[in-house]
């Protein structure tokens, strides 16, 4: 096996039982969290004060270890039947969406040295938030919420569709309804859907509410029928769940040798 291959396995498509992986794993995942929990800290003004040189040279000291995570992956990918191409595989693998977040997670830290004006970059900083999502390489728990999303994302674009749907007419009704009464609250369209997002997620925070009858009886229409059009994605992820972890339980054994074959 050359290196080429083994880095790739490391850093990427290890088997289970392979321990360096494990400990790769384990450490870029106490380093991600704790990362997570500078950025926390940094973000109050006297802790930042107190202890900048701190928070610098643990940033400086992550972004490397990501650097080389991020450029051993875009070395070694070409070992993978998805990207064997030197030149095309590597784009398609820069592209990919666990990649970019690699690449937002880390770019922020680079981007002054361009020559960019630093105030302007300082919203740019969040971006090491990103780093979390980095998690999901890591940790099955995370792969399972991937898998579920992946196998249920048909059902769950059209469920958006009709919850988007179900927001504009319940907005635009609403509006035509209190917009005489309540100019100044229902303006527009687009300013009664904050009430409607309120609403049909059962937060109602009561800033803005109708006052007319034929308002307040579509309003109740409109939240009643918001509790099970809201609820939708819930159901349809906790039935992917089920199915998924069904999946797992469900061995399959070799008639033969009596072991069991992995999916």
């Amino acid at each position: 096996m050359n290196i080429k291959q083994r880095t790739w396995e490391i850093v990427e498509a290890a088997q289970d039982n392979d321990k360096a992986s494990w400990y790769f794993d384990v450490f870029i995942m106490l380093l991600i969290a704790l990362n997570i929990f500078a950025s926390i800290l940094e973000s109050v003004a006297t802790l930042e004060l107190a202890y900048l040189q701190y928070f610098s040279l643990f940033e400086i000291f992550s972004v490397t270890i990501f650097t080389i995570e991020y450029l051993a992956r875009l070395w070694s990918c070409t070992t993978s039947p998805d990207y064997q191409n030197p030149i095309k595989g590597r784009i398609r693998f820069i592209f990919s969406p666990m990649s970019l977040i690699d690449l937002f997670a880390i770019g922020p830290f680079f981007i002054p040295f361009i020559g960019y004006d630093l105030r302007t970059l300082r919203a740019l900083r969040l971006f090491r938030v990103l780093r979390l999502a980095k998690a999901s390489r890591y940790s099955k728990s995370l792969e399972l919420i991937k898998k579920v999303v992946d196998s249920r994302k048909e059902e769950l674009v059209i469920t958006t569709i009709f919850m988007a749907t179900f927001l504009l007419a319940s907005s635009t009704v609403l509006y035509f309804c209190e917009n005489p009464t309540q100019p100044d609250k229902f303006s527009s369209i687009p300013a009664t859907m904050w009430w409607a997002i309120a609403t049909l997620t059962t937060v109602g925070y009561g800033d803005i509410y109708p006052i007319t009858a034929l308002g307040k009886v579509c309003a109740s229409i409109f939240a009643i029928l918001g509790i099970g059009m809201f609820a939708l994605p819930t159901g349809i992820l906790g039935a992917g769940f089920v199915e998924e972890i069904q999946k797992k339980k469900t061995k399959l054994v070799c008639p033969h040798c009596q072991k069991e074959i992995k999916k």
